[in-house]
């Protein structure tokens, strides 16, 4: 596995993995709508454009060597708050599983979180998304909840969850 930083050319890439991801990880969270409408505004070429123009958001195509494809993405920002790396994504299509690429991909945000000059990453999942165990297994902890209004009606109930990285 091998992790290949985005650019302006991968969008469309980065759209399909999300849309590939989410059909698979929110079918039984989200309604059809309320995922359509989170992919449309989200994850739009808009969206994600502003994003890679922002020096301290970053986003990795995660490349499976052995297969020859690209089983997902991590898009993240450093300096979010102080000495705070936010993880904004990270997905992988339903068919790289099991690969230990998700832990992989975890252990690099690490390193470039430290790279960066901060220390502590944190994320948002949603409540009933089992991906809470995946994190927790990798050393995160709920720090704390949120319901957060994202338009159109529609909210994200979410854990908020942090590790602290520690420098040996």
């Amino acid at each position: 596995m091998k992790l290949i930083k985005a650019t302006e050319k991968d969008i469309p890439l980065i759209r399909d993995l999300a849309k590939r991801s989410w059909e698979n990880a929110y079918a039984e969270i989200l309604s059809k709508e309320q995922m359509e409408y989170m992919l449309n505004t989200m994850y739009s070429e808009d969206e994600i454009s502003a994003h890679l123009k922002s020096p301290n958001y970053h986003y990795f195509l995660v490349f499976d060597e052995n297969s020859n494809v690209f089983d997902g993405f991590l898009g993240y920002e450093n300096h979010y708050e102080n000495q705070t790396t936010k993880l904004h994504r990270i997905y992988l299509v339903p068919e790289s599983k099991g690969k230990g690429l998700g832990k992989k991909t975890l252990e690099f945000l690490n390193e470039k979180t430290l790279e960066s000059g901060d220390n502590r990453i944190i994320l948002n999942v949603n409540k009933h998304n089992s991906a809470k165990k995946f994190y927790e297994a990798q050393g995160y902890k709920v720090y704390d909840e949120g319901v957060f209004d994202i338009g159109n009606g529609y909210v994200m109930d979410d854990f908020l969850m942090e590790k602290i990285i520690k420098v040996f």
